[in-house]
C-alpha cells in the first residue's frame, strides 16, 4: 500500500451552539470557523481522514512541507512518518496539533484497511468506561451547585471544575461544592493556567482541604520548576503537562521533577494516537496515570486503549445540563465500533458535502 495523495478539504464549521464561556483573559466557544478534513489517500482505494479546526493553518504545511513528505510513502509505517513529521517541525514549528492530524489519519487509514475500530489496533484493555462531568464556566456559585446537581441526576459519577480565573472567588466555590454534594463525589479542579506560584498555592491548599481529586493545569506549563515548588507546597495531587509542546519528552521533564501526581495524554496534543500513547506507556513506568484530555472520537478510542486512565471527559456547556450523546445513563462511554477512528458516527446527516465530494474523486 502507497499514499497516492494528500488533501486538504476546507469545510464551515458552524459557531458552537449555545455559545458559553471560560475563565477570565481566555476566549469563550468557537465561534463560526472555516475548518479542515485532511484526506490520505492510496493505491487501494482506502483513505484515512482526520478534522482540524484551523483549516487555513492545515493548508499551508500540507502544502508547503507534508504532502511531499508522505506522498509516494507506505502509511502504515507511522512510526517512521510520526518521526519524519517531528523532523519537519524543527525546520517549520508547526502548530501543535499538526503532527496530531497526520498521525490520527494514518491510523484512520490502517483501521479501516484491516476493518478494525483503532482502539483495537492499539490493544483494547477495555469496552466502556466512566465519564465526569467536565464544566464550562458558570455566573455563580449556586448555578454551579444546580449544574452540579443536574449532573449527578443525568448520571456523572464525577465533576470537573472549570471557573472563574480568580483564586479566592475559585476556592470558594470548590469549597461550596463539597459541601454541597457530599464527601463521596469524586472532585477536579482545572486552573486553564489562569495562575502565578502565589494564587495556584493559595487555591491549591484549599482544594487540598476539600479532598479534591487532582488540580490541573494551575499555571502555564512553560516552567517545570515552578510546578516542581508548586507540588512542595500543595498537598492536592496535580495533573500535568497537557498543554506543553515536545510530546511525551516533556511529559518526562514533568515527571522526572517530582511534580506529577499523573499526567495528560490527547491526540491534539501530544502527536496523534503514537504520540499520546507514547506518553501513556511512559506514565505507566511510573505508576502514574495517563488521563484522557478532552472529549471526541480520538478520545473514546484513548479511553479504551489506555490501561492506567480512569476517565472520560465529557464537556458540559450549557444550563440546563444535557449529556452528550456518547454518555450513556449509567454515566459510561462505551467503546467505538466503526472501522478506524469513526468520524462517520458522528455524521447524523451524511458525509459533509465537500469532503464527500472528495471521497468521490
Amino acid at each position: 500500500m502507497i499514499i497516492t495523495a494528500v488533501d486538504v478539504v476546507r469545510v464551515a464549521v458552524p459557531a458552537h451552539e449555545p455559545p458559553f464561556v471560560w475563565r477570565a483573559g481566555l476566549p469563550g466557544s468557537e465561534p463560526a470557523a472555516d475548518g479542515a478534513w485532511l484526506v490520505i489517500r492510496t493505491d487501494t482505494g482506502v483513505s484515512g481522514l482526520a478534522f482540524a479546526l484551523r483549516g487555513a493553518m492545515l493548508q499551508d504545511v500540507v502544502d508547503r512541507r507534508i504532502r511531499a513528505e508522505l506522498v509516494g510513502r507506505d502509511p502504515i509505517a507511522r512510526e517512521l512518518l510520526w518521526d519524519r513529521i517531528w523532523e519537519l517541525d524543527r525546520i517549520d514549528r508547526f502548530p501543535v496539533f499538526v503532527q496530531g492530524i497526520v498521525d490520527v489519519a494514518l491510523w484512520d487509514l490502517a483501521g479501516k484497511a484491516v476493518g478494525l475500530p483503532v482502539y483495537q489496533l492499539l490493544g483494547s484493555y477495555r469496552e466502556s468506561l466512566p465519564a465526569y462531568a467536565s464544566t464550562v464556566t458558570f455566573g455563580s456559585i449556586e448555578e454551579y451547585l444546580d449544574v452540579a446537581d443536574q449532573c449527578l441526576e443525568l448520571g456523572f459519577p464525577a465533576i470537573k471544575l472549570h471557573a472563574w480565573g480568580d483564586a479566592r472567588k475559585d476556592a470558594r466555590l470548590s469549597e461550596a461544592l463539597r459541601e454541597h454534594v457530599g464527601p463521596d463525589v469524586p472532585l477536579m479542579f482545572d486552573g486553564s493556567a489562569g495562575f502565578d506560584l502565589l494564587d495556584a498555592t493559595y487555591l491549591g491548599k484549599a482544594l487540598s482541604d476539600a479532598d479534591y481529586l487532582w488540580y490541573e493545569e494551575p499555571m502555564r506549563e512553560f516552567s517545570v520548576t515552578a510546578y516542581k515548588w508548586l507540588a512542595e507546597r500543595v498537598d492536592v495531587p496535580l495533573i500535568v503537562a497537557e498543554v506543553a509542546e515536545g510530546s511525551h519528552m516533556k511529559t518526562a521533564d514533568f515527571i522526572a521533577a517530582g511534580c506529577a501526581a499523573a499526567v495528560r495524554t490527547s491526540t491534539g496534543l501530544r502527536g496523534g494516537f503514537t504520540g499520546a500513547m507514547r506518553t501513556a506507556h511512559l506514565a505507566d513506568a511510573f505508576l502514574l496515570r495517563a488521563e484522557v484530555h478532552g472529549p471526541g472520537e480520538t478520545s473514546r478510542h484513548l479511553c479504551m486503549s489506555i490501561s492506567n486512565t480512569t476517565y472520560y471527559e465529557s464537556l458540559i456547556v450549557s444550563n440546563p445540563v444535557r449529556r452528550p450523546a456518547e454518555v450513556d445513563a449509567s454515566g459510561n462511554v462505551h467503546a467505538p465500533t466503526l472501522p478506524g477512528v469513526g468520524f462517520e458516527e458522528a455524521w447524523g446527516d451524511g458525509v459533509p458535502a465537500p469532503l464527500a465530494a472528495a471521497l468521490a474523486d
